[in-house]
Order: C-alpha cells, then sequence, then structure tokens
C-alpha cells in the first residue's frame, strides 16, 4: 500500500511560538519501514522507498515541521550484520546518525518481531546516551495481544521513555508521534529554511530516484549488485537539465538484465526516473542511462562519496 504522508505543518513565525530544533536519529533492521516513516513525517517524499531490504545506503535527512519546531530527521540505513566494505560503510552510517542525535527513535517491524537483527541492535543500544524511543510499525499486520507482548519485551529491555504503535504506510499514529518529537526538541533556533525538506542535493536525489527505479522495474532479478553514479549535470538556457548518469553492476549478465531485451528495460527504468527527477526538480529532464560492468565498484572510493558513505580501511 502507498504511503500517506501528513500535510505540512504550520512554521514557527505562524505560531509565533519560541522555536525548537533538534536531530532524531531513526534507526532499526532493514524494511522495518523507516524511509516511508520518515517521509510521512516530513509530508512529502524525502527517501526512497523499496520492498527490498537495505534500500537506504547512506545518512540522508529529512526535514519535518510542527508548530515552533523543526525536526531533523536522519534516515540510516538499516543495521544488519555487514559481510563487505559496503555493508560495513552503511552499518557504520546507521550508527553514527544514532551517536550525534539528540533523539533516537528506533523503528521495529511489529509483524516481525524481535529478531536476529532487531537483538543486535537492542544489544548496541545497551550503553546509548540519548533518550530512546520506540515505534512499532506496521501495526495494522499484526493482532493486538502480540503487539502488547511485543512492547512489553522490548519496554522491559530497553526501557525507553516512550513508546508508539504506528502504521507509517497509512499514516495511523504518525501525527500523534510528530507532535511529541515537536515538544521533545530543544529550544533554539531553526537550522534550516522553513521551506527545505531535505539536505541531499540535486545531483544526489537523482541517483537515488534512478536506483529507486532499478529497484522496482527489477524487483529481485538484481538485488543489490548495482550503484547509481551521476557523472554530468548541465542546466540549459531553455530551463531544461541534462543528467547523464551511470548505472555500476558486477557481471555482464546482470548488465544485460538492467538493459532488457531490445533495451526495453533500460528505457523503462530511464522512463520513470525520468519522470520522478522532473517532479522533484519542477523543470523539465533529459535523462540519459549507461550501464557500466565493474566487478569491484563496491571499492571504489568515488562511488561512496557519490552515494554519501565514509569509506573505512
Amino acid at each position: 500500500m502507498s504511503e500517506q504522508p501528513l500535510p505540512p505543518a504550520p512554521s514557527a513565525e505562524q505560531e509565533g511560538e519560541s522555536s525548537r530544533a533538534g536531530f532524531v536519529a531513526v534507526i532499526g533492521a532493514p524494511n522495518a519501514g523507516k524511509s516511508t516513516l520518515v517521509n510521512a513525517l516530513v509530508g512529502q517524499k524525502v527517501a526512497i522507498v523499496s520492498a527490498k531490504a537495505q534500500t537506504t545506503r547512506a545518512r540522508l535527512m529529512g526535514i519535518a515541521i510542527e508548530g515552533s519546531s523543526q525536526i531533523l530527521l536522519v534516515d540510516t540505513p538499516g543495521i544488519f550484520e555487514p559481510k563487505r566494505r559496503l555493508d560495513r560503510a552503511m552499518v557504520a552510517a546507521a550508527w553514527g546518525g544514532a551517536g550525534d542525535a539528540d533523539l533516537i527513535l528506533l523503528v521495529v517491524d511489529s509483524a516481525d518481531g524481535v529478531t536476529r537483527a532487531v537483538d543486535r541492535i537492542v544489544a548496541g543500544l545497551d550503553k546509548r546516551e540519548h533518550p530512546l524511543w520506540i515505534a512499532l510499525n506496521k501495526i495494522d499486520l499484526i493482532k493486538k495481544a502480540k503487539l502488547l507482548s511485543l512492547s512489553a519485551e522490548l519496554t522491559a529491555r530497553l526501557e525507553p521513555e516512550k513508546v508508539f504503535m504506528i502504521s507509517a504506510a497509512r499514516g495511523e499514529g504518525v501525527l500523534d508521534l510528530r507532535q511529541a518529537l515537536a515538544q521533545s526538541m530543544p529550544e533554539g533556533p531553526w537550522l534550516y529554511p522553513a521551506d527545505q525538506v531535505s539536505d541531499a542535493t540535486d545531483r544526489m536525489i537523482a541517483s537515488e530516484l534512478t536506483r529507486e527505479q532499478i529497484y522496482r522495474q527489477l524487483h529481485q532479478e538484481l538485488p543489490y549488485a548495482s550503484a547509481v553514479e551521476t557523472e554530468k549535470w548541465e542546466d540549459r538556457d531553455d530551463g531544461s537539465t541534462a543528467i547523464h548518469q551511470q548505472i555500476l553492476v558486477e557481471r555482464d549478465s546482470q548488465k544485460a538484465i538492467v538493459i532488457g531485451k531490445g533495451g526495453q528495460r533500460l528505457r523503462t527504468i530511464g522512463q520513470r526516473a525520468r519522470e520522478a527527477i522532473a517532479e522533484h526538480l519542477g523543470r523539465p529532464v533529459h535523462l540519459f542511462l549507461h550501464v557500466k560492468v565493474n566487478p569491484r565498484w563496491d571499492e571504489d572510493r568515488s562511488v561512496y562519496r557519490e552515494i554519501g558513505l565514509e569509506w573505512s580501511d
């Protein structure tokens, strides 16, 4: 079911109240619904969403406004057991986001319960230095008795300040959560303009929107063996923008999957991505996609810079 984001709330200037601003690290296991929740709290799409786990790779911030408060939501990659350099960078980004925040919001897929991944996160939060809230997501997929049991188990283990029961995709409980977050932010001036909804650059968002279409069009055929780099960006005199992107895959067989028979799959990816990028930029877009085989793209420092991850030895 598609997400139903909340409408933007009145600004501090409209409310005439003392302003508040703070950072909330949204952490959780892969596919817990973190990005869907961030989008719903912001009131519009700022993070790509997929049914696949580990869709989010880098820390991306969504900026929500509620009354006189500016809530800076750090959408982190899912925390899982890392097996390669890219995995380690993603997990480091998630824990780094938690360490830098004023408040940690742990999102748990209530239908899945306490999985190994959730158990690992719970252990990692044992010595946390910041307030912790829990959002039990996807409550529409679980019976009330099991939901209450899950809440009791996590409350006993983590002793959070608050527990919310929500369905980010349906919008249930999201307004209550946003209002509570707003009240918990420290007093101080807003850190970003009132009309800014994300800290991501247009270049990064363009790459993310193309990567989202790769996931949506390929489904299970190309799980995570790909990345998107924006190679060239040209704002033209006629008001349009020309964007050249490179889709990186690991093997020739994966390149064939992305291109599809007669190039049809790549054309569909390009069309849908172009439409999404044009909507984001608010102007016509000319999108040029090229597929390149690089067996070690996940060992390329430039790729990490492009997707906003820290390189670690």
